[in-house]
């Protein structure tokens, strides 16, 4: 398994989501949770072992990258918004204006269209108890596929949580994939927090095509990073 320099989310690693949804993609069909070690290098093989119990792990030169597993049940969805609601709070994408990894394949404003994802959620909603929920469109291209489905499900996630406040990075990742979206249509991407603990912060994502038909779901935790490992 090599991850391509077109899928990095920060500028010398590979996108969490895409690697975990690559780790993933060599399970059986069906909820899936996919931790990460350490940062996902570029454009070097990685050794994907399978392991007893049916998960696989990704190293490199001994050093663990990433384990994959069966997940017990799927991740809860998070409340819908229609297309037109998601459109306008892209408009107010707080990545457009201040963004901690700009070349991500999943949100990154340097990544032109049919090259990243540009998936640009924006604030749609938050609760009594001050969790937010955010919303994007996004249009896949020809090439969508299980890793590309499991990065547009990830980064809608960190910005519902605290994003703007610390910089952060997915440590894990669970994903119920149900059906692939489409290519060339327009489906909706949305976002809620979870709340904080320490150094994490807890969040779910889920995917909706065009008819309002649920595709995914996931859930997301982030880990706290010192900025200057990422300069």
């Amino acid at each position: 398994m090599t991850i391509a320099t077109r899928h990095r989310g920060p500028a010398s690693s590979g996108n969490g989501g895409w690697t975990a949804g690559a780790l993933a993609a060599y399970l059986a069909p069906g909820p899936a949770r996919v931790v990460l070690r350490s940062p996902p290098p570029l454009e070097v093989p990685l050794d994907v072992v399978r392991d007893d119990d049916g998960g696989v792990t990704a190293s490199r030169g001994g050093v663990l990258v990433g384990r994959a597993g069966p997940a017990p049940e799927p991740p809860g969805a998070v409340e819908p918004v229609d297309a037109a609601t998601a459109r306008e709070a892209g408009t107010r994408y707080p990545g457009l204006t201040s963004h901690p990894f700009p070349s991500c394949f999943s949100c990154g404003t340097d990544r032109a269209a049919g090259d990243g994802l540009r998936i640009f959620p924006g604030r749609v909603a938050e609760d009594a108890g001050g969790r937010v929920r955010v919303a994007a469109t996004w249009t896949p291209g020809a090439d969508v596929d299980l890793p590309t489905t499991w990065a547009a499900l990830d980064c809608v996630g960190g910005w519902a949580g605290d994003l703007e406040e610390r910089l952060m990075v997915l440590g894990s990742m669970s994903a119920d994939v149900r059906d692939l979206p489409r290519a060339g249509e327009e489906h909706v991407v949305v976002g809620g927090a979870r709340g904080t603990d320490g150094r994490k912060t807890f969040t779910a994502s889920s995917l909706h095509a065009a008819d309002g038909r649920l595709l995914a779901t996931a859930a997301h935790v982030w880990f706290a990073v010192d900025p200057k490992d990422f300069a």
